[in-house]
């Protein structure tokens, strides 16, 4: 926790923390995930005078997550022609475009948050949704939740990962190790084929 003592204490680790998760979107190798627990489990070793607040690291990151997902999805929504061609080729793409419309026609969502989790689900879902031309008022506020469900999750990891194991690097491990296993769930959720509906049963 040392090392990262003196990011955690100065105001820039919000914007840190801001621009991985927002860049995230576009390059989910960037460990935003890492970044928000490892900040949560430094502030939870420390006071309030010389660490981040939770509640602001929650916000920071869940509005950050936000907006990166409008950026991507406006993308995809002017991408044109060429992005289409690009979507039409990649099988897993499609399929999340396929069942993102689906959700969205139900009036549900929770795709937009599984996602959230999964490995490079947000992409796929904020490319998809754009690239689909899915209104705007039915995608954003599943992306507000998803945003805002993964930030405070992670938070939360960090923040009592830290109470329970103490502010050590063990601490900040099994706290990404649960995060990664939230992932996986949601990853392997995604997958599945939904089942068909009575009505649409042969």
């Amino acid at each position: 926790m040392e090392s990262v003592g003196s990011l955690v204490g100065s105001p820039w680790i919000y914007a840190v923390v801001a621009l991985s998760v927002l860049l995230d979107v576009f390059l989910p190798v960037l460990p935003s995930g890492l970044l928000v627990i490892t900040a949560a489990t430094a502030s939870a070793a420390g006071t309030a005078a010389d660490v981040p607040d939770i509640l602001v690291l929650t916000l920071c990151a869940a509005t950050a997550s936000v907006l990166g997902d409008l950026v991507a999805y406006r993308l995809a929504w002017r991408g044109g022609a060429r992005l289409d061609r690009a979507m039409a080729r990649s099988r897993r793409l499609r399929s999340a475009q396929e069942r993102l419309g689906a959700a969205l026609a139900r009036g549900g969502g929770a795709l937009v948050v599984l996602a959230r989790f999964a490995p490079a689900g947000r992409s796929v879902v904020s490319l998809g949704a754009g690239a689909a031309r899915h209104r705007a008022r039915d995608f954003l506020p599943w992306s507000a939740l998803a945003g805002l469900s993964w930030a405070g999750y992670s938070v939360a990891l960090g923040y009592f990962g830290a109470h329970w194991l103490g502010a050590t690097w063990l601490a900040t491990a099994v706290s990404v190790g649960a995060l990664f296993a939230a992932g996986a769930g949601a990853g392997y959720l995604m997958r599945r084929r939904p089942r068909p509906q009575p009505s649409e049963a042969p």
